[in-house]
């Protein structure tokens, strides 16, 4: 049985043979063909007389003056052509669908980017993508991407160390800001060290990795300069604490 399978197991060395047959037919000379496939005329003939040797048939007569097909070239032709023709379809076919954008992409994404970034251009997206389908999942940790099935994920800041691939999409300078009010009542500060004295109450974000706020630091050159502020409202959503920053601390005071 091993001996019958190896004595009628097919020659994959062929299929190297068969373009180079069909490029003599398409161009009507050894020559033209080895202009389209950029192969030398001798390498042409090569080419034709090892696919003649793996098959055991003649598939051209040639001499000086004449290049034609013998009838079992004819015959080989025709029916390896349509073939040929079918492959190349498959193959554009599939190199189409692998570039083609479809199916549903899960992300896992930090409400402040989704709200100012994403969603205003949301749209145009999934215009460009009609076959795309997104699920936006709005939410200030990142959990387990992998195990909760997410293609991708939106974060502000440095990443924890993790086997995930990780790319930087923009930098954000991120700026210490107060109302007009509240600068009036309670001065403004000189320098960053200011913020520590007893009359100031700076609104902190939470970490959503360590659960607890952010450090207020500040950076000028590569000095940076880590500041022990004090507040008694923690947040975790950017535009709450652009909110706050701007209408909360005078009803906090006026409460004292």
């Amino acid at each position: 049985m091993r001996e019958l399978i190896n004595e009628t197991s097919f020659d994959s060395r062929v299929l190297t043979g068969i373009p180079v047959v069909l490029a003599v037919v398409d161009a009507g000379s050894f020559i033209g063909a080895g202009n389209a496939l950029g192969l030398t005329q001798s390498g042409v003939s090569r080419a034709i007389q090892r696919l003649e040797q793996r098959l055991g048939v003649r598939l051209f007569e040639r001499n000086a003056k004449v290049m034609r097909l013998t009838d079992i070239g004819k015959q080989f032709c025709q029916e390896i052509a349509p073939l040929i023709s079918r492959l190349q379809e498959v193959a554009a076919e599939t190199t189409h669908s692998a570039r083609a954008v479809r199916g549903r992409l899960r992300v896992n994404i930090d409400p402040t980017f989704a709200r100012l970034l994403l969603v205003p251009r949301i749209q145009a997206f999934l215009d460009a993508y009609p076959d795309l389908q997104i699920e936006l999942m709005i939410r200030d940790d990142l959990g387990d991407l992998i195990a909760e099935g997410f293609d991708v994920a939106v974060r502000f800041g440095e990443p924890q160390p993790s086997s995930l691939i990780v790319r930087r999409l923009f930098q954000v300078p991120v700026l210490t800001c107060a109302s007009p009010k509240y600068l009036r009542r309670h001065g403004r500060p000189k320098s960053p060290n200011d913020l520590a004295r007893d009359q100031h109450e700076c609104l902190l974000f939470r970490d959503p990795v360590k659960r607890t706020p952010f450090p207020w630091e500040f950076h000028k050159a590569n000095k940076v300069i880590t500041v022990p502020v004090r507040g008694r409202l923690i947040v975790n959503d950017a535009l709450t604490h652009l909110e706050a920053c701007m209408r909360v601390w005078e009803w906090l005071r006026s409460s004292n």
